[in-house]
């Protein structure tokens, strides 16, 4: 099989290129000490449920929000086939709100449209986010990962008073 010199020179040109972008890419991931989330050097931690009794489980068998501080909040709150738990909730104007969440049966997510709000919701997982609530008004809140035939349907609200 005969190969032009252009061919020869482009095809050498493409592999090096790969073999750049993957030692690149070890070098990132391993040699800077990039890693998944779990317990490591930067002070955050994984904390785990028990999918199947996470609804029996202290704080997400009352989920809700509990009042932490001066305008300060934690929300715990539980996704399930095909809703959030709980249905809605009330905040005050200005209040910061510590989202705390899990899933009991399939990966949901956690949106809410107009806000940084986004989270992927995992079965036996509880993820994090926090958000300050400045404007008045309804806010909805979507599931934007697919959860099954009904995953349309899964909303809840947050009013802000």
């Amino acid at each position: 099989m005969h190969m032009h010199k252009l061919e020869k020179i482009w095809l050498t040109v493409g592999v090096s290129m790969l073999g750049v972008f993957l030692i690149v890419l070890g070098v990132g991931a391993f040699a800077l000490g990039a890693q998944p989330p779990g317990d490591h050097a930067s002070g955050h931690h994984r904390e785990v449920v028990d999918p199947e009794t996470v609804d029996q489980t202290a704080p997400f068998n009352e989920p809700g929000l509990k009042k932490i501080g001066d305008n300060e909040y934690d929300a715990y709150m539980l996704a399930f086939a095909f809703g959030y738990g709980p249905e809605k909730m009330e905040i005050p104007a200005g209040a910061t709100v510590h989202f705390h969440m899990t899933s009991k049966d399939v990966v949901h997510g956690f949106q809410i449209p107009g806000t940084n709000v986004n989270m992927m919701v995992v079965p036996g997982e509880i993820n994090h986010l926090t958000y300050k609530f400045t404007k008045p008004g309804e806010y909805l809140v979507l599931c934007n990962e697919y959860c099954g035939a009904a995953h349309e349907m899964m909303q809840t609200r947050i009013i802000v008073k």
